[in-house]
Protein backbone atom coordinates (compact mmCIF):
# COMPACT_ATOMS: atom_id res chain seq x y z
CA UNK A 1 0.00 0.00 0.00
CA UNK A 2 1.86 3.12 -1.21
CA UNK A 3 0.95 6.46 -2.77
CA UNK A 4 -2.60 7.79 -2.94
CA UNK A 5 -5.59 5.54 -2.31
CA UNK A 6 -8.85 6.50 -3.99
CA UNK A 7 -11.70 5.30 -1.77
CA UNK A 8 -14.52 3.75 -3.80
CA UNK A 9 -16.80 2.36 -1.07
CA UNK A 10 -17.47 2.59 2.68
CA UNK A 11 -16.24 -0.98 3.16
CA UNK A 12 -12.91 -0.17 1.51
CA UNK A 13 -12.59 2.90 3.72
CA UNK A 14 -13.29 0.88 6.85
CA UNK A 15 -10.70 -1.72 5.85
CA UNK A 16 -8.04 0.97 5.49
CA UNK A 17 -8.90 2.45 8.89
CA UNK A 18 -8.79 -0.94 10.60
CA UNK A 19 -5.50 -2.08 9.06
CA UNK A 20 -3.43 1.14 9.13
CA UNK A 21 -1.92 2.96 12.10
CA UNK A 22 -2.16 6.51 10.65
CA UNK A 23 -4.59 7.49 7.90
CA UNK A 24 -4.71 10.94 6.31
CA UNK A 25 -7.95 11.54 4.40
CA UNK A 26 -8.49 14.29 1.82
CA UNK A 27 -12.21 15.06 1.40
CA UNK A 28 -12.48 16.90 -1.91
CA UNK A 29 -14.80 17.69 -4.82
CA UNK A 30 -14.03 17.82 -8.54
CA UNK A 31 -15.54 21.30 -8.82
CA UNK A 32 -13.52 22.69 -5.85
CA UNK A 33 -10.72 25.07 -6.91
CA UNK A 34 -8.77 25.03 -3.59
CA UNK A 35 -8.92 21.21 -3.66
CA UNK A 36 -7.11 21.18 -7.00
CA UNK A 37 -4.57 23.72 -5.75
CA UNK A 38 -3.45 21.67 -2.75
CA UNK A 39 -3.69 18.27 -4.48
CA UNK A 40 0.01 18.22 -5.57
CA UNK A 41 1.17 18.85 -1.98
CA UNK A 42 -1.03 16.03 -0.69
CA UNK A 43 0.26 13.65 -3.36
CA UNK A 44 3.87 14.55 -2.51
CA UNK A 45 3.33 13.71 1.17
CA UNK A 46 1.64 10.46 0.20
CA UNK A 47 4.65 9.38 -1.83
CA UNK A 48 6.98 10.36 1.03
CA UNK A 49 5.20 8.87 4.05
CA UNK A 50 3.00 6.05 2.76
CA UNK A 51 3.93 2.64 4.14
CA UNK A 52 1.86 -0.56 4.32
CA UNK A 53 -0.02 -0.80 7.65
CA UNK A 54 1.87 2.25 8.95
CA UNK A 55 0.58 5.27 7.03
CA UNK A 56 -2.00 5.69 4.27
CA UNK A 57 -3.16 8.76 2.32
CA UNK A 58 -6.70 8.52 1.00
CA UNK A 59 -8.71 10.75 -1.33
CA UNK A 60 -12.49 10.71 -0.76
CA UNK A 61 -14.85 12.40 -3.22
CA UNK A 62 -17.67 13.96 -1.19
CA UNK A 63 -20.09 13.70 -4.14
CA UNK A 64 -19.64 9.99 -4.86
CA UNK A 65 -18.93 8.97 -1.24
CA UNK A 66 -21.41 11.17 0.59
CA UNK A 67 -22.04 8.47 3.22
CA UNK A 68 -18.43 8.64 4.38
CA UNK A 69 -18.26 12.44 4.33
CA UNK A 70 -21.49 12.77 6.33
CA UNK A 71 -20.28 10.22 8.88
CA UNK A 72 -17.25 12.42 9.61
CA UNK A 73 -19.14 15.73 9.55
CA UNK A 74 -17.43 17.15 6.47
CA UNK A 75 -19.11 20.42 5.45
CA UNK A 76 -16.37 22.32 3.58
CA UNK A 77 -13.83 21.40 0.92
CA UNK A 78 -11.08 20.62 1.13
CA UNK A 79 -11.12 19.01 4.58
CA UNK A 80 -8.23 16.88 5.81
CA UNK A 81 -8.80 14.50 8.73
CA UNK A 82 -5.97 12.55 10.36
CA UNK A 83 -6.86 9.21 12.00
CA UNK A 84 -4.77 7.27 14.51
CA UNK A 85 -5.78 3.67 15.27
CA UNK A 86 -9.10 4.30 13.51
CA UNK A 87 -10.02 7.43 15.50
CA UNK A 88 -9.88 11.04 14.24
CA UNK A 89 -7.27 13.11 16.07
CA UNK A 90 -6.96 16.30 13.98
CA UNK A 91 -8.91 18.17 11.30
CA UNK A 92 -7.59 20.82 8.88
CA UNK A 93 -10.19 22.76 6.89
CA UNK A 94 -9.19 24.68 3.79
CA UNK A 95 -6.16 24.62 1.51
CA UNK A 96 -3.37 25.33 4.03
CA UNK A 97 -0.20 23.44 2.97
CA UNK A 98 1.99 24.47 5.99
CA UNK A 99 -0.67 23.44 8.54
CA UNK A 100 -1.28 20.16 6.71
CA UNK A 101 2.45 19.38 6.47
CA UNK A 102 2.97 20.08 10.18
CA UNK A 103 0.00 17.92 11.21
CA UNK A 104 1.14 15.03 9.02
CA UNK A 105 4.72 15.22 10.36
CA UNK A 106 3.44 15.03 13.94
CA UNK A 107 1.14 12.12 13.10
CA UNK A 108 4.05 10.11 11.70
CA UNK A 109 5.63 10.20 15.19
CA UNK A 110 2.66 8.53 16.87
CA UNK A 111 3.19 5.01 18.30
CA UNK A 112 2.12 2.04 16.26
CA UNK A 113 -1.11 0.78 17.83
CA UNK A 114 -1.09 -2.36 15.69
CA UNK A 115 1.82 -3.73 17.77
CA UNK A 116 -0.29 -3.48 20.95
CA UNK A 117 -2.82 -5.90 19.57
CA UNK A 118 -1.38 -8.68 21.70
CA UNK A 119 -2.26 -6.74 24.85
CA UNK A 120 -5.84 -7.89 24.54
CA UNK A 121 -4.62 -11.37 25.48
CA UNK A 122 -2.93 -10.14 28.65
CA UNK A 123 -5.75 -11.23 30.95
CA UNK A 124 -5.00 -14.42 32.89
CA UNK A 125 -6.31 -17.66 31.48
CA UNK A 126 -9.02 -19.69 33.13
CA UNK A 127 -9.01 -23.29 34.21
CA UNK A 128 -11.99 -25.57 34.51
CA UNK A 129 -11.91 -24.90 38.25
CA UNK A 130 -12.81 -21.26 37.58
CA UNK A 131 -9.68 -19.60 39.05
CA UNK A 132 -7.39 -17.55 36.83
CA UNK A 133 -4.06 -19.15 35.92
CA UNK A 134 -1.21 -17.46 37.75
CA UNK A 135 -3.48 -15.30 39.88
CA UNK A 136 -3.97 -16.37 43.49
CA UNK A 137 -7.12 -15.76 45.42
CA UNK A 138 -5.31 -13.64 47.99
CA UNK A 139 -3.75 -11.50 45.27
CA UNK A 140 -7.14 -10.84 43.74
CA UNK A 141 -8.56 -9.75 47.07
CA UNK A 142 -5.58 -7.51 47.81
CA UNK A 143 -5.86 -5.74 44.45
CA UNK A 144 -9.48 -4.78 44.91
CA UNK A 145 -10.86 -7.81 43.10
CA UNK A 146 -13.74 -9.99 44.15
CA UNK A 147 -13.20 -11.76 47.49
CA UNK A 148 -13.10 -15.55 47.47
CA UNK A 149 -16.51 -17.09 47.71
CA UNK A 150 -17.48 -18.96 50.87
CA UNK A 151 -17.81 -22.73 50.57
CA UNK A 152 -21.39 -23.90 50.36
CA UNK A 153 -22.43 -26.23 53.18
CA UNK A 154 -25.06 -28.60 51.87
CA UNK A 155 -25.21 -30.80 55.03
CA UNK A 156 -28.05 -30.94 57.58
CA UNK A 157 -27.84 -29.11 60.91
CA UNK A 158 -29.10 -31.79 63.32
CA UNK A 159 -29.13 -29.47 66.34
CA UNK A 160 -31.25 -26.89 64.53
CA UNK A 161 -33.74 -29.54 63.40
CA UNK A 162 -34.10 -30.95 66.93
CA UNK A 163 -34.60 -27.44 68.33
CA UNK A 164 -37.46 -26.78 65.91
CA UNK A 165 -39.06 -30.15 66.68
CA UNK A 166 -38.91 -29.44 70.43
CA UNK A 167 -40.51 -26.00 69.92
CA UNK A 168 -43.37 -27.49 67.90
CA UNK A 169 -43.96 -30.21 70.50
CA UNK A 170 -43.95 -27.69 73.36
CA UNK A 171 -46.50 -25.46 71.63
CA UNK A 172 -48.68 -28.49 71.00
CA UNK A 173 -48.65 -29.47 74.69
CA UNK A 174 -49.41 -25.90 75.81
CA UNK A 175 -52.40 -25.57 73.49
CA UNK A 176 -53.62 -29.05 74.40
CA UNK A 177 -54.00 -28.39 78.14
CA UNK A 178 -55.08 -24.74 77.92
CA UNK A 179 -58.72 -23.59 78.04
CA UNK A 180 -58.08 -21.03 75.27
CA UNK A 181 -55.53 -22.71 72.95
CA UNK A 182 -55.02 -19.68 70.67
CA UNK A 183 -54.35 -17.24 73.51
CA UNK A 184 -52.10 -19.74 75.27
CA UNK A 185 -50.06 -20.24 72.11
CA UNK A 186 -49.67 -16.49 71.59
CA UNK A 187 -48.46 -15.92 75.19
CA UNK A 188 -46.23 -18.97 75.28
CA UNK A 189 -42.47 -18.49 75.53
CA UNK A 190 -42.16 -20.99 72.69
CA UNK A 191 -43.86 -18.59 70.28
CA UNK A 192 -40.95 -17.70 67.98
CA UNK A 193 -42.99 -15.92 65.30
CA UNK A 194 -44.60 -13.26 67.52
CA UNK A 195 -42.96 -13.65 70.96
CA UNK A 196 -44.90 -12.06 73.86
CA UNK A 197 -43.53 -8.81 75.30
CA UNK A 198 -41.78 -9.22 78.61
CA UNK A 199 -41.68 -6.06 80.67
CA UNK A 200 -41.34 -6.76 84.38
CA UNK A 201 -41.26 -3.09 85.23
CA UNK A 202 -44.66 -2.50 83.68
CA UNK A 203 -46.48 -4.13 86.65
CA UNK A 204 -44.15 -2.93 89.41
CA UNK A 205 -45.50 -0.81 92.22
CA UNK A 206 -43.88 2.12 94.08
CA UNK A 207 -41.85 -0.22 96.27
CA UNK A 208 -40.58 -2.24 93.37
CA UNK A 209 -43.05 -5.06 94.07
CA UNK A 210 -45.39 -6.28 91.42
CA UNK A 211 -48.89 -4.94 91.78
CA UNK A 212 -51.73 -7.40 91.83
CA UNK A 213 -54.20 -7.08 88.99
CA UNK A 214 -57.55 -5.47 89.90
CA UNK A 215 -60.16 -7.90 91.06
CA UNK A 216 -62.75 -8.77 88.49
CA UNK A 217 -66.39 -8.72 89.51
CA UNK A 218 -67.70 -12.15 90.21
CA UNK A 219 -70.01 -13.61 87.65
CA UNK A 220 -72.11 -15.30 90.43
CA UNK A 221 -74.53 -13.19 92.50
CA UNK A 222 -76.54 -14.02 95.58
CA UNK A 223 -80.03 -12.80 96.55
CA UNK A 224 -78.38 -10.19 98.78
CA UNK A 225 -76.44 -8.80 95.82
CA UNK A 226 -79.62 -8.50 93.79
CA UNK A 227 -81.24 -6.60 96.65
CA UNK A 228 -78.36 -4.12 96.72
CA UNK A 229 -78.76 -3.42 93.02
CA UNK A 230 -82.42 -2.50 93.59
Amino acid sequence: MSGLISIQSPSQWQDVLNSTNVVVADFYADWCGPCKAIAPHFEKMANEYSKPKKAAFCKINVDTQSTISRAHGVSAMPTFIIFHAGKPIETIRGANPPALANAVANAMKLPDKTKAGGASFGTPGRTLGGQGVGVGVGAAAGSGGLPPSRPYNSGFDVVSILRHLFTIAALYVVTLVAIDPLQAAEKSSFNLVNPPARDAARGAGPGGKARAPPARPSAFRTLADLGKDE
